[in-house]
């Protein structure tokens, strides 16, 4: 591999062929196919191989718990002040945005830091205060959150596993500027829902308990405050999820922003694209750095305070791959650019590893 971190897409073998397009079909509907391995790993072992004291970054942040609380902390306060304020008033929706979805996303990424066991050394212990990081958001979501993410992590960009890649059906009905207005302004429902109609999991004692915590602080939150406390708390993630400059990082961190032609997206052509793009501006302090998300997927061990000097040890690796200098530029190039859209992905066919298991959808209603 190239030293500076470049992946390389290798031709497709004789006895493979990728993935044909439908016939009459328009090229600039289909995805970035490739046969390649992704290129994480193979640049983690060329890291290691060059910085083999890069491995010390590993292990828990205990930071992170801190912040978590403060934050949790934040929103409670916040739902409580605004009990009695109109669901419908500008007071509302501006706290709302400015602080409640900028706070939720926090505890979004929160909740994804802890998924990869970086605020404790015991998973168990990690699992559970997922749940305390998730009760602001207003539903449950962290048990369930975890296997999806880490098959991303194990599956990047493999068709049917790696469930933060669209749909052809949402590359489909959503290619128009119109389109991918709706897809940003409700990007949240579609990470939520999408996971769920590519495959499930098995529904664990865990989940069980993350819905049974979360109703029991909903009903307290009804109780002594009012319902529109609990209402501040889901406006909030899904203002989170939505035309916020944070939410651009849902879209920065794997989507295409390279120039490519039409005719060049052709399945048939295997293009050496990037996969993951970083962004290191000033939001990711508000984001436990999730900007740095090469970084990130190349060393997923390592927590959010470490990341930076992921950066500087391996300078050479990083500094020649393409960036985002703005996430509210991405949310607008996404938009109003027709080069960039929900196909601008990478998938590959084969690959990966599923985290957790999986129940297939047509086999449980037969079962049933």
């Amino acid at each position: 591999m190239p030293s500076n971190g470049s992946a390389t897409v290798t031709k497709t073998p004789k006895n493979k062929s990728p993935p044909p397009a439908k016939q009459g079909a328009n090229p600039k509907h289909d995805f970035f196919w490739t046969y390649t391995e992704e290129p994480h790993r193979t640049r983690r072992l060329a890291i290691i191989k060059a910085h083999p004291e890069i491995t010390k970054l590993c292990g828990p942040e205990p930071l992170t718990k801190y912040v978590v609380l403060g934050v949790v902390s934040l929103q409670i306060v916040l739902a409580c002040l605004l009990q009695s304020t109109p669901f419908w008033s500008w007071k509302f929706w501006a706290v709302a945005y400015v602080f409640g979805a900028t706070a939720n996303q926090n505890l979004f990424l929160a909740i994804h830091e802890i998924s990869h066991n970086l605020a404790f050394k015991s998973p168990m212990a990690n699992r559970l205060f997922a749940m305390v990081a998730n009760l602001p958001i207003g539903v449950p979501f962290s048990a369930a959150f975890r296997p999806y993410h880490l098959t991303h992590h194990k599956s990047l960009g493999v068709d049917g596993l790696d469930t933060d890649l669209p749909t052809a059906l949402e590359a489909f009905f959503l290619d128009s500027i119109l389109g991918k207005a709706f897809f940003c302004t409700f990007q949240i429902l579609f990470y939520a829902l999408r996971p769920m109609a590519i495959y499930r999991i098995p529904f664990t004692w865990v989940q069980y308990v993350n819905v049974a915590v979360q109703l029991a602080f909903d009903a307290l939150l009804l109780r002594y405050a009012s319902r529109n406390a609990l209402l501040y708390l889901v406006l909030s993630s899904f203002l989170a999820g939505s035309l916020h400059p944070l939410a651009g990082h849902f879209i920065a961190e794997h989507y295409v922003y390279e120039t490519v032609t039409p005719t060049e997206r052709d399945p048939s052509n295997m293009i050496p694209v990037p996969e993951t793009y970083s962004y290191y501006g000033p939001l990711n302090w508000l984001t436990y750095n999730v900007g740095l998300h090469n970084e990130h997927h190349d060393f997923p061990a390592i927590p959010w305070t470490r990341l930076p000097a992921v950066y500087e040890m391996a300078k050479e690796f990083y500094e020649p791959l393409p960036r985002h200098e703005s996430w509210v530029y991405v949310i607008w190039r996404f938009i109003w650019d027709e080069n960039v859209g929900l196909n601008c992905r990478v998938k590959r066919k084969e690959g990966g590893r599923l985290v957790g298991g999986a129940v297939n959808w047509k086999e449980s209603e037969v079962q049933a």
